[in-house]
């Protein structure tokens, strides 16, 4: 694109003016339609462009354009549309010439710029080496990552198409680079910030790409659409079903759904959520987690030879299988990490299976023993949350003191009809308040705050820096729930993390490891108290005794203790999967097993080899690793006692907030603007002075509930 050009966000149109864009007009709310339209033509025709070899032509591009441009203008006052940058976006994200727009011929998966094996392997030719890598890495995830946010909001399957483009042309180059940087193993006299570039060069892809062309792209085309599988679920109840519309003289949602579906229309995983947060009817509760989990066995083909591939491209760099290359990231052996995280887990499951036995117990009364036997796994679909993952949504039922302070933040968030983008300022108000920096202009611009009612996305929350330079957005579709003003806290944690160190080389733009970047986010929502809630008006009062503390802490011990062993498995499954331990034939079975053994519960119907109920998880099918986040829920205590230390709190844990502390900030900022630069236990040792991951500062924050529920669980038969 012209350094003349306007990049103009996904909702706003660039306007043509003297044959320059020199501003972009956002459309109106009646013209989102057709503006989606115009976006979806346009890829239509870009993604003919890899398939044909060649680039599109500029009155190609114009006349697809044109298709949806009459309506536009009917709508709103515009010039004509200049195609080579209203393409912009898109042709970026394409391995291919970008000569129709005045672009330089150019590969863009070639290595021929690096060092090949007749220069001398030299801590100067490493050094070169690096630099040449930042700047091919730099503009290949800046194409990548523009395809996958277009992707994930207008899921077509042609932007399916450009988002596997965008894949295809990185793996294929960071395969090719790793390949050449073997030359500098045990060269004498490399820096350690080169050496350090080098080892992350090859721990970069999640799922290295086989060299062979045609593998590459077929990967990368599983990758992308799965995903978008995952995005288009949905479930139409048919007549007679629990979840049947309430017009329906066959059958009604409960009355106890108030604000869920009320007219005919097919039910997407967030009103399904809603439903087993919502409903106490067993009926509804089985078939929302039976619906949802329907989604996921077309999958199971695409998961199998992704896996087979995903693996061969792990032993071209060097790695027996993916999981090891994944467990291989954390600045130890795989084999003493695995040992490490399961440390961490003998440390807390004491906690866990006290939370475990006493929720079983009130489930129990809720629905009868026939449903929750004793010394029984807990049903799947009755702890509040598609993934029995975290089990807030079932608060109501498991309260210690019921009345002792209300804990209603949804009801006060819907009384001040709080809409997304507001509830997303309260977010960024908390990581100001510390000294650090306002998101930037772009932030409000570019993000995804609410599900469009005009196009299928990718509605899971998630964060991004898409041109790597500061370019902060996040994509989620906001509701007005504490759950979720406590989820807009975790995505911009990453936000932050990007913005601190963005000005790195692009390998060192990550997480000291990957549990940090999820960690940090949650870090601050622990100082996310009654105390700071009730001066947003979001609580009556304040738990002022014992009981109502107690009550505090079993809401907050049904997300965080709940989670962890779920954080686990998910990785433990897939580890097995990659080394061959799993094969396809026993998918379903393997995971329930897992399943059973940490969380303590179970399949609330028979389930088979014909059902893939892993890929009902979205980081399954988006191949997200996700023992980051069993070792965030870790970090964050660990992170929260550390920051309450140089705030000067005194007290617990759990009535620390460092809201508005500039000194605890300071510190904060100093750990992320290291990026991965550092390996991550001088990254901790920068904000706590500890190198190594503790579990004590959680077991800690929980001292009050723990004996809470040793009381109670008396005369239980805990286990199962």
């Amino acid at each position: 694109m012209s350094a003349n050009a306007v990049l103009c966000p996904i909702a706003a149109w660039p306007l043509h003016v003297s044959r320059r864009v020199t501003k972009c007009v956002r459309p109106s709310r009646g013209a989102q339609t057709t503006l989606s339209a115009a976006a979806i033509h346009l890829s239509q025709a870009l993604v003919l462009v890899p398939r044909q070899g060649k680039t599109a032509p500029v009155n190609r591009l114009s006349s697809l354009v044109a298709r949806s441009a009459n309506a536009f203008r009917a709508r709103e006052s515009w010039r004509v549309l200049s195609p080579c940058l209203l393409g912009g976006l898109f042709l970026s994200a394409l391995p291919v010439s970008s000569a129709a727009c005045g672009g330089a011929k150019r590969s863009a998966h070639s290595a021929e710029s690096l060092p090949d094996a007749t220069t001398p392997a030299t801590a100067e030719g490493a050094k070169r080496f690096v630099e040449q890598v930042d700047k091919d890495l730099r503009r290949l995830w800046v194409q990548r990552d523009r395809a996958g946010w277009v992707n994930q909001n207008f899921i077509t399957d042609d932007t399916e198409a450009l988002s596997a483009a965008g894949e295809e042309a990185t793996s294929g180059y960071i395969s090719e680079a790793i390949s050449k940087a073997r030359r500098f193993d045990g060269v004498n006299g490399i820096t350690a910030e080169v050496a350090r570039q080098l080892l992350l060069l090859k721990l970069t892809q999640i799922v290295p790409a086989p060299s062979n062309a045609d593998e590459r792209r077929e990967v990368a085309e599983l990758m992308s659409g799965m995903t978008a599988l995952y995005g288009k679920g949905q479930f139409c109840p048919p007549p007679g079903s629990p979840l049947a519309p309430k017009g329906d003289p066959l059958s009604a949602p409960s009355a106890e759904l108030k604000g869920g579906p009320a007219s005919p229309k097919c039910l997407k995983l967030d009103d399904l959520s809603r439903v087993l947060k919502k409903s106490r009817k067993y009926d509804e509760l089985l078939e929302a987690w039976k619906a949802w989990h329907a989604i996921a066995p077309v999958m199971k083909d695409k998961f199998v030879r992704y896996v087979e591939l995903g693996n061969k491209g792990a032993k071209e760099v060097g790695f027996p299988d993916v999981g090891v290359l994944w467990r291989s990231g954390y600045d130890m052996t795989p084999e003493a990490f695995e040992a490490d995280i399961e440390r961490l887990w003998q440390d807390v499951k004491p906690l866990y299976d006290e939370l475990h036995c006493y929720a079983r117990k009130k489930l129990r009364t809720k629905y009868g023993k026939d449903k929750i036997p004793e010394k029984a796994p807990i049903p799947a679909h009755l702890l509040g949350n598609m993934w029995a993952q975290q089990w807030d949504g079932i608060y109501d039922i498991v309260e210690p003191y019921p009345g002792q302070g209300s804990l209603d933040v949804d009801k006060k968030l819907r009384e001040k009809k709080l809409e997304p983008m507001k509830m997303a300022r309260l977010g960024e108000s908390f990581f100001t308040s510390l000294g650090l920096d306002p998101l930037p202009k772009t932030f409000w611009e570019r993000s995804l705050f609410a599900r469009p009612k005009d196009r299928e996305v990718v509605c899971h929350a998630s964060a991004w820096d898409v041109g790597w330079n500061d370019d902060l957005r996040i994509k989620m579709c906001i509701e007005p729930t504490e759950e979720d003003l406590i989820t807009i806290h975790h995505e911009l944690g990453h936000d932050y993390y990007f913005h601190s160190y963005y000005k790195l080389p692009i390998l060192f733009q990550a997480g000291a490891n990957d549990g940090f970047h999820e960690g940090i986010g949650d870090t601050i929502a622990l100082s996310v108290t009654p105390q700071y809630l009730k001066s947003l008006g979001l609580l009556d009062q304040l738990p002022s005794s014992e009981k109502g503390r107690l009550n505090v802490q079993m809401k907050m011990a049904l997300d965080k203790v709940a989670f962890l062993p779920f954080g686990l498995l998910i990785d433990k499954w897939r580890w097995d999967v990659f080394s061959g331990k799993t094969q396809k034939g026993s998918y379903n079975d393997a995971w329930w097993a897992l399943r059973t053994k940490y969380q303590g519960i179970a399949a609330p119907l028979v389930r088979s080899e014909a059902d893939f109920d892993p890929g009902a998880k979205f980081h399954v099918p988006a191949s997200t690793p996700y023992v980051r986040y069993f070792l965030a829920r870790i970090y964050q205590f660990q992170f929260h006692r550390a920051l309450c230390k140089a705030a000067g709190h005194k007290g617990s844990l759990d009535t620390c907030s460092i809201f508005g502390n500039k000194e605890a900030g300071a510190k904060l900022r100093a750990m992320l603007q290291l990026g991965q630069s550092k390996p991550w236990p001088e990254a901790l040792a920068m904000l706590s002075g500890e190198t190594k991951a503790d579990a004590s500062a959680m077991i800690e924050y929980f001292v009050p509930l723990r004996a809470y529920l040793k009381e109670q669980n008396k005369g239980e038969q805990c286990g199962w």
